[in-house]
């Protein structure tokens, strides 16, 4: 592997020209697919095998053109203090505010809430439910328009008026402002991390290379594969961290060579085979983790973890080729001004080894391997205080309640709270399939029964049929709010009583709804956690135990991960679902934690996590197999990695943390959650609780039974032949960068 990857990056630095001009067509041959691509499709977020969508479906066949999944808005009308909403001025408002609805665009259905009966008891609040041909997000601006017009107007005549529901759902607010702000962050560092503006610069570009093509060939291909514009998200995310720091390995790398003695075109190829090893294993790693996102069941988080892998893929291959065609131009000043000037030769020599000189990553190193015990139960007793609220993690998907009251989402979900009950947020639909049986309507009735007598049921709406009338739909509406645990344990109760109904009336029933499909979700991504788990870690263990050749190198590997994840959910549950610094960071409401945070968290820090094991460890063996102690070779790692290693994390912790700004709680959450897990896994694992394993291991964190080790493949991570093999002589034909 070493031998091979030398040899590519000898290649492309003398071949820049060839290089860099493939890779500019490259991207300008997917800039191309992508503007002359059809539209992208619709996201289509299904949940096969759940009830809640076999409910859908049916819907959607049995109920023609009512358009089950699309969008809603329940419109709440509030009379002034004093007065009551039936008054004869108050209601003639709301009906004519509901029919200037009834005939906006993309509208099947706007109905008064006098001949819907969806008044409160005390006559003071009343809402309408408007529906839409289109799904949520997908609602044109016309649309938008009139429903916010049509309550702008209920407000001018002196009533309360807000919007709940999906209708203006909005898309996520993560986007090219994050990103630029997290390029301009990762300049920072960089330029800190290198005192060279040329090396800062070089890992940005190579990043935005990989990206953009990353992103113009999931655009392209969109409606070949079925991959819509969210599919990228990920893709965008994971494309800048993982293509930024594998250009910053490599350059690192090639900086060191360089302190060496050795030529800028020897340097390049001794990157890309020592570094590049690397880069090609910590990619493998994070290829796994987003392809076992397929074994969630959830279509669309398989779209984005492939498109997601792929984009990584092109990352390894931007760092393996395009880095060295570009230090081909750069030469060495890649390497600050001031160590260009001491090298002080006329030929322009390279400056003198630096590799013996102490930094505070060897001085870290020597710190750890004089107290390792204390050290590793320090970060592991720390990391488990942390992880304790994780153990309260309840999952869920927030709506509007968990919005800031400065939207009308919220205004309108406190203000049916108050008037009706927070049940009305999220009524249960329930679906009577009495096709087949003997009397329907009689089914449907008793199905009904069975409903309001269930506890923590406050109202069944009468059933509505369909023309066939072979299907019928009821509202069943609990008496607690949607993300509320007695609200699950309702749907639980009345999917429990389906059997005894079909037996006694020959109908199915299902429950289905925007507050069962989050409940379907929610336990359907608790189910896939562990085997996600177990494929993602398990595949990686095997792929490290080829990478290091030792049996317990991987295996704290995959532990430190483990516990670095755990606290940084028990950080969410703290803030998120306890209320801890809830205020400092604008959480106005607490509740349960997003389902999909845990399987996105695990896929995104998986990457991230073995991008540092990867680079730190593979130096510190290359170390003890070229004949250093296993202590001296753990601080030989620090010495030319730590600084680093640092470097890429402080660059992750910042764009990630950049997101706690935004205003959607979602979005909140999977700020600090990613930002924590790499901050623990970055300076608390791999930093700390790795090499205090090492230090107390000794030679036997390197141990391999032999019959293993007959079987595992040679692949020379290390480049141990690097330095017992001749450098080849490859004819230099272009002038390099001094």
């Amino acid at each position: 592997m070493a031998t091979l990857l030398y040899r590519l990056g000898r290649w492309a630095f003398v071949r820049r020209r060839l290089v860099t001009l493939l890779w500019v067509a490259l991207l300008a041959v997917g800039g191309v697919l992508a503007a002359k691509a059809p539209a992208a499709p619709d996201d289509g977020f299904a949940m096969p095998g759940t009830e809640a969508q076999k409910a859908f479906d049916l819907m959607n066949e049995r109920f023609p053109g009512g358009h089950a999944d699309g969008a809603s808005a329940r419109m709440v009308f509030v009379a002034p203090s004093g007065q009551k909403i039936t008054a004869g001025p108050n209601q003639q408002v709301v009906e004519k505010t509901v029919d200037e609805l009834a005939h906006a665009e993309e509208v099947t259905g706007a109905v008064s809430p006098f001949k819907a009966g969806t008044i409160s008891k005390d006559g003071t609040t009343a809402y309408a439910t408007v529906n839409y041909s289109v799904k949520a997000g997908k609602l044109s601006t016309g649309a938008t328009s009139a429903l916010e017009q049509a309550a702008q107007h209920g407000r001018d005549a002196g009533l309360k008026v807000e919007i709940g529901g999906t209708a203006l759902a909005a898309k996520p607010e993560a986007g090219g402002s994050s990103e630029a702000i997290g390029m301009a962050l990762s300049a920072v560092v960089l330029t800190i991390t290198f005192g060279s503006l040329v090396a800062a610069g070089l890992p940005l570009l190579t990043a935005v290379v990989g990206v953009g093509l990353g992103m113009a060939l999931i655009t392209g291909l969109g409606s070949v594969l079925g991959l819509s514009s969210t599919t990228g998200t990920l893709a965008m995310m994971l494309g800048l961290a993982v293509g930024i720091d594998y250009a910053v390995f490599i350059v690192s790398r090639y900086r060191a060579e360089l302190a060496e003695g050795r030529t800028p075109q020897e340097a390049a190829g001794r990157a890309a085979g020592t570094a590049g090893s690397a880069v090609v294993f910590a990619g493998l790693t994070v290829v796994i983790a987003l392809a076992g996102l397929s074994v969630v069941g959830i279509p669309l988080l398989a779209k984005m973890g492939m498109a997601a892998a792929g984009t990584v893929v092109i990352a390894v291959l931007v760092a393996l080729t395009l880095v060295p065609a570009l230090l081909g131009f750069i030469g060495k000043r890649v390497l600050p001004r001031k160590v260009r000037k001491s090298a002080g030769n006329a030929d322009g020599a390279s400056p003198a080894p630096a590799s013996a000189k102490e930094n505070g990553g060897a001085r870290w190193a020597r710190f750890v391997l004089r107290r390792p015990v204390a050290v590793l139960l320090g970060g592991v007793i720390g990391l488990g205080v942390l992880a304790a609220p994780a153990l309260d993690l309840r999952l869920g998907l927030p709506g509007d309640e968990a919005k800031p009251t400065s939207t009308t989402q919220r205004r309108a979900y406190d203000l049916l709270s108050e008037g009706f009950g927070p049940g009305f947020n999220g009524p249960l639909t329930v679906l009577v399939d009495a096709k087949g049986a003997p009397d329907p309507k009689a089914a449907a009735s008793e199905v009904a029964k069975t409903l309001s007598a269930l506890p923590g049921v406050i109202t069944v709406t009468p059933p509505m049929f369909n023309k066939a009338g072979d299907t019928a739909l009821l509202n069943a509406i609990p008496a607690t709010g949607p993300a509320a645990a007695e609200t699950k344990d309702i749907v639980h109760a009345i999917r429990g009583h389906a059997a005894g109904l079909k037996a006694e009336t020959g109908a199915s029933v299902l429950v289905s709804g925007t507050t069962a499909m989050n409940i379907d979700v929610s336990q359907k991504l608790t189910d896939a956690l562990v085997p996600y788990l177990a494929i993602v870690v398990g595949l990686a263990v095997l792929l490290l135990l080829v990478v290091f050749r030792s049996v317990l190198v991987p295996l704290k590997a995959a532990l430190g991960f483990l516990l670095s994840v755990a606290a940084a959910l028990g950080a969410v549950v703290a803030v998120f679902q306890w209320g801890w610094l809830a205020d400092l960071i604008g959480v106005q409401q607490t509740g349960p934690v997003m389902s999909m945070m845990p399987i996105f968290m695990i896929g995104v820090v998986f990457g991230l996590a073995m991008d540092y094991e990867v680079f730190l460890v593979t130096r510190i063996r290359e170390g003890y197999v070229h004949g250093e102690q296993p202590g001296q070779a753990i601080v030989t790692g620090f010495r030319h990695n730590a600084r680093v290693v640092t470097a890429a994390a402080f660059i992750m912790i910042a764009v990630f943390a950049g997101f706690i700004g935004m205003s959607e709680p979602m979005i909140k959450m999977m700020g600090l959650g990613l930002a924590a897990a790499v901050a623990f896994d970055a300076f608390v694992v791999r930093m700390t609780i790795v090499p205090a394993v090492l230090a107390l291991l000794g030679r036997r964190a390197w141990w391999l039974p032999k019959w293993l080790d007959r079987l595992i493949p040679d692949i020379d991570v290390e480049g141990s032949k690097l330095h017992t093999a001749a450098p080849e002589p490859v004819p230099v034909r272009e002038s390099v960068g001094v």
